[in-house]
């Protein structure tokens, strides 16, 4: 979506200035946030991409105002709630007033859960790619209010195939909570310049992987 999550290619944000021994957490509670959305996921009660978009749809202020894991739990509580799994008087006591109607994953197998992933391949029986290695293709001015995987800064620009990863979940109809659609993946190579200008290198290129549906 056009949300405040969409940053790449925009001033203002200041430097990235990666720390090489940055800890995997900064507290404990953090490991804790993590183990507590992937724990409830694997009640299969919504898709990856459903608890992506409970994450950035909020409005800029919210969403610059909370740390990572702060907005992992944010998601997770409006789905729970959305999907009908606690009240928001129950998340604020940290109290289940009724019986639960999913299960989610043990403590002791949220780590296999987590390093086991899931597969997002279909199979597309027989549906071909509509883009060929090598092939010149535009993106397509998608402006959604919904989820969408396809960077702002790559929105009708021009680039080539120079992958085709195989037919996977769509994200943005997954979600809507839909498991069942899929298209092609590609990945498309940009000349860095013609997505950001002169300050980029001469020589320099921008890969993405981009959806079929993405493509002309």
């Amino acid at each position: 979506m056009n949300g405040p999550q969409d940053i790449g290619g925009r001033d203002g944000f200041g430097p990235i200035d990666p720390d090489p021994n940055e800890p995997l957490f900064h507290a404990d509670w953090e490991r804790r946030a993590l183990a507590m959305v992937v724990a409830a996921g694997g009640a299969g009660q919504w898709t990856i991409d459903e608890s992506r978009f409970a994450r950035e749809n909020r409005n800029p202020a919210e969403y610059y105002g909370l740390s990572y894991y702060q907005l992992w739990l944010r998601g997770l509580e409006q789905l729970l709630q959305t999907k009908g799994l606690a009240s928001a008087e129950e998340i604020a006591s940290g109290q289940s007033q009724t019986d639960p109607v999913a299960t989610p994953l043990a403590a002791d197998q949220v780590r296999p859960a987590l390093m086991r992933g899931a597969s997002y391949d279909r199979d597309p029986k027989g549906a071909t790619p509509l883009f060929a290695l090598g092939q010149s293709v535009t993106t397509r001015n998608l402006q959604p209010r919904g989820h969408i995987r396809m960077p702002a800064y790559v929105r009708n620009r021009t680039g080539r195939v120079t992958a085709i990863h195989g037919y996977h979940v769509f994200p943005d109809t997954s979600a809507q909570g839909d498991r069942q659609t899929a298209h092609w993946l590609y990945n498309v190579t940009f000349a860095a310049r013609d997505l950001f200008g002169d300050r980029a290198g001469a020589q320099d290129q921008v890969s993405v992987d981009l959806w079929e549906p993405y493509l002309e």
